[in-house]
């Protein structure tokens, strides 16, 4: 999937203050909201079951929370840089504050599985991950990660 069918410069928050990973998934919940036209509740319930399950923290400070939603009839991408990173019981236990939110619709394919793992590798490269901390602003952001999430292979 092409990172500009579920990546705007509208998805992207350069600088986010939340307290911890309850009001992290709130915020992101409420942003999700305005722009899909989903209860922010549905959101935030979905993304909380799916943390249940295992923690979406893949370390290196950077979390993918994910999950389906059933009103969604394509998939969408958020993009979040905090302003500080918060506990989030990631794989290496490091704080997080790179966070890329991926919403499906409930009937997702293997596209979207591909969709993730591409988005996984790319926030695992260290060199890229300090370019995205270093980016100023959401268009920054946005070119360096539509830039990079095109040279990633799926």
């Amino acid at each position: 999937m092409e990172i500009n069918k579920f990546l705007s410069l509208e998805t992207i928050i350069s600088d986010l203050k939340v307290s911890g990973k309850k009001h992290l998934f709130q915020e992101l919940s409420r942003k999700a909201s305005e722009i899909i036209g989903v209860k922010d509740r549905i959101i935030l319930r979905t993304l909380l079951d799916r943390e249940k399950l295992g923690t979406t923290g893949i370390g290196q400070g950077v979390a993918i929370p994910h999950g389906k939603i059933y009103e969604l009839k394509t998939s969408i991408g958020f993009f979040a840089r905090l302003i500080e990173p918060i506990e989030f019981e990631a794989i290496d236990d490091k704080p997080v504050d790179l966070i890329f939110l991926l919403l499906a619709p409930e009937e997702a394919n293997a596209e979207n599985l591909k969709t993730l793992a591409k988005v996984s590798r790319m926030l695992r490269d260290k060199n890229l991950c300090d370019k995205i901390r270093g980016s100023i602003g959401n268009d920054a952001l946005y070119s360096v990660l539509t830039d990079s999430l095109t040279s990633f292979a799926a």
